[in-house]
């Protein structure tokens, strides 16, 4: 429904940092919640975390807090994935997703299943 777009991945070595970013052209982000969850081979989808972007509220999840930061801006339309200290853990395709604001799938406890709206991804290899 919402055509979201992920950018900025690409190779990075470990200890290096990515910032991606989500644009939803047509669309303002401001009236979705956007979910960050990346996937990697053989591996089943997980949460990275999410922003309520009415309000600029981040719910990351605890195990990347620290290193992965979200935010928005709304001059620009335009979620990020700011990732730091990259691990090869790390490499997976990422995705943004949107959920309508008033739903609740961003919160403490991110629920994929409450969104709706799904990006294409973008890699994120890290090297050894």
């Amino acid at each position: 429904e919402v055509q979201l777009v992920e950018s900025g991945g690409g190779l990075v070595q470990t200890g290096g940092s990515l910032r991606l970013s989500c644009a939803a052209p047509g669309f303002t982000l401001a009236d979705y919640n956007i979910g960050w969850f990346r996937q990697a081979p053989g591996k089943g989808r997980e949460g990275v975390g999410c922003i309520t972007v009415s309000d600029g509220t981040t719910y990351p999840v605890d195990s990347l807090k620290g290193r992965f930061t979200i935010s928005s801006d709304s001059a620009k339309n335009t979620v990020y994935l700011q990732m730091n200290r990259l691990k090869p853990e790390d490499t997976a395709v990422y995705y943004c997703a949107a959920e309508m604001k008033d739903d609740y799938g961003c919160g403490p406890n991110l629920n994929r299943y409450s969104f709706h709206s799904w990006g294409r991804g973008t890699q994120v290899t890290v090297s050894s």
